[in-house]
């Protein structure tokens, strides 16, 4: 099959668009013919090697994590899919190799949720990564309740925009961090926008006198000590992006595939509680192109990869 790989570290150059070996599909598993696969932050930090220490890879490695697709076979012990169902998936195993920016991928039951009916299939193939994260940390580590205020870092950003339609969901007041340039996209979101940089305590502190309850960082850096000083008596702060988080006090959280959450957010999408901003695609064997658009780090939402659909539109 035709896919993206590289066979060593380093730059976006290092990927190529070429023939893989067909995947093999294990009995929890079902073969996925991709219909798009989205681009995130976490997929240029595995190609620079930045992710050794806890994923190792098994040369050539087909990069993506997300993916949005059909099922073309499920394996033997599989019954919750069938051949031509549209499904969405966050297909992370624990080492690198196998992932979704190919024609096919073998993706583990686990991984797993039906397509949202009213999202394209780029839209779709946007929703697995960011969605499952921010989901995971305002729900489960952060526990976000209503009436509480939540401070989400790059708001504008593919987890943030998801984080902000999903605190509003649950009943929190949003502030979002981002350029002027995305402040409507923001309040389009239903946050509260206010520009990152020098001055940004004394900004949020003019919203919040009180301080904040949490806050779900996803830039890292000096954002954290600010958002240390910004929260209230028993206020919350997750970090996503940098593990000196903890020196303030703040949890590390890295995703976890879950198919009952993603079947959740699934539902939210269809529900027209969350919707997927594409900033951008490119055809697969552009990949690179698209890797280096994404490490240019000013996205507004998600940069996405196409799959050619062939001649008989599978």
């Amino acid at each position: 099959m035709k896919a993206i790989s590289y066979s060593r570290y380093g730059g976006p150059e290092v990927l190529a668009f070429g023939e893989v070996r067909d995947p093999v599909v294990g009995p929890d598993a079902v073969l996925v013919k991709v219909r798009a696969a989205a681009v995130n932050p976490v997929d240029w930090k595995a190609r620079e090697g930045h992710l050794a220490g806890i994923l190792a890879p098994v040369f050539p490695v087909v990069p993506g994590w997300d993916l949005a697709g059909v099922v073309v076979r499920p394996g033997v012990a599989v019954s919750e899919f069938g051949a031509g169902d549209e499904v969405i998936g966050y297909v992370r195993e624990d080492f690198l190799s196998r992932g979704t920016f190919a024609e096919y991928v073998a993706a583990p039951l686990r991984t797993l949720a039906r397509k949202p009916r009213n999202l394209t299939w780029e839209e779709a193939a946007g929703l697995p990564l960011v969605g499952l994260t921010a989901y995971q940390v305002l729900r489960k580590v952060l526990e976000v309740k209503r009436g509480e205020t939540v401070l989400v870092h790059a708001a504008a950003g593919g987890v943030g925009s998801i984080a902000v339609q999903l605190g509003i969901h649950l009943g929190a007041r949003v502030i979002g961090t981002a350029s002027e340039a995305n402040h409507d996209f923001v309040r389009g979101l239903g946050g509260e926008p206010v520009t990152y940089g020098e001055g940004l305590g004394e900004r949020v502190r003019g919203l919040a006198p009180e301080g904040v309850d949490a806050v779900f960082d996803t830039v890292g850096g000096d954002a954290l000590k600010v958002s240390a000083n910004l929260l209230a008596p028993e206020g919350r702060l997750v970090s996503v992006a940098d593990t000196e988080v903890v020196n303030y006090g703040g949890r590390y959280y890295f995703v976890r595939p879950d198919a009952e959450d993603l079947r959740r957010l699934s539902e939210l999408a269809e529900q027209g509680v969350l919707r997927v901003h594409v900033d951008e695609t490119f055809p697969l064997e552009r990949a690179a192109d698209a890797h280096r658009r994404n490490q240019e780090g000013r996205t507004r939402g998600k940069i996405v990869v196409t799959v050619d659909r062939g001649s008989d539109g599978t």
